[in-house]
């Protein structure tokens, strides 16, 4: 089983504060690093986290603005004077492969490492070795995208007194049908997976919502998740402002959490102006029990579902 944590670097929105850095949530699949946003000092953070920077095998930035993207020519120089050789591929919005070159010359920093960037837009699926990363198109005051990390399916469950009927001795056979291979006995006859497995099963799902107002489409995108980080940058009683700044309240994202029927709620992007975080977490539960303000660092395991 591969391991999958997401662990939360940054959980505030605008600035940083003493208690919160701004937007970076890294995803730990085994032991590659996906990291979503990417906001100013998100390097010291990793270095305060257990993780490591040079893991970072993909960022996916959801807009343009400086709480989302400043850290990142800190990492990209950070890497380098830790002697990354791996390239490093960069995904967001249209003007990404333009806001990646202006970064890479500032100053008389020249990588000596590939750095790739990739726009993408709405609809958009990326496949990479287990898992997808999907694009939904969401509505903030600058293009911004959405993102689903989904796991590909995996193979049904076990049935131990099957295998054990056709034959099949336990130990390294039984791990080979379980992988979905095909295994052949000391008699020369051969046991295909799908006799003693059941069904396929789906994998693990996690959305990140990036900043935007409250969507009706972000209830499709995140059905049935395992894990949904949504920002809720405001409370319910500053709807109207949230709104204006194309924001979602505690609340509103509370309520995407539960029609979409995920198994826990994540409320990130927080205003600097809440100092008790307390204040957006009752709100919020007030729709969906399963809701968390994260502090930054915090981890959470995303478990396979039996």
């Amino acid at each position: 089983m591969t391991q999958l944590s997401i662990i939360f670097l940054g959980t505030g929105g605008s600035w940083p504060t003493v208690k919160r850095n701004v937007a970076s949530v890294a995803v730990k699949r085994g032991s590659e690093v996906i990291l979503f946003d990417c906001g100013e000092g998100t390097q010291r953070q990793f270095q305060k986290s257990k993780l490591s920077y040079m893991q970072i095998s993909k960022i996916f930035i959801t807009h343009f603005h400086g709480d989302h993207f400043l850290g990142l020519p800190g990492l990209f120089q950070t890497m380098q004077l830790n002697d990354r050789d791996t390239p490093l591929h960069i995904y967001g919005p249209k003007g990404m492969g333009d806001l990646t070159s202006e970064l890479l010359s500032l100053g008389y920093f020249r990588p000596h490492y590939k750095i790739i960037a990739h726009e993408i837009e709405g609809g958009d699926v990326l496949d990479f070795d287990g898992y997808k990363i999907r694009a939904m198109q969401v509505k903030h005051n600058v293009p911004a995208l959405a993102y689903t990390l989904e796991e590909n399916m995996r193979p049904g469950k076990f049935n131990k007194p099957k295998a054990l009927e056709f034959g099949v001795p336990e130990g390294r056979l039984f791990s080979k049908l379980q992988r979905g291979e095909t295994v052949t006995l000391k008699n020369g006859k051969k046991i295909t997976p799908n006799v003693v497995l059941g069904p396929p099963r789906k994998g693990r799902k996690i959305v990140i919502s990036g900043d935007t107002i409250p969507l009706e489409s972000m209830i499709d995108f995140a059905k049935n998740a395992d894990v949904l980080v949504h920002e809720a940058t405001f409370d319910s009683e500053l709807e109207d402002i949230s709104q204006e700044y194309g924001h979602t309240t505690a609340f509103q994202a509370a309520e995407i959490a539960k029609k979409a029927k995920v198994g826990q709620l994540f409320l990130t992007h927080i205003s600097p102006r809440y100092l008790d975080h307390h204040i957006l977490e009752n709100d919020a539960k007030r729709a969906f029990t399963k809701s968390i303000v994260p502090k930054d660092f915090q981890e959470f395991e995303v478990k396979l579902k039996k």
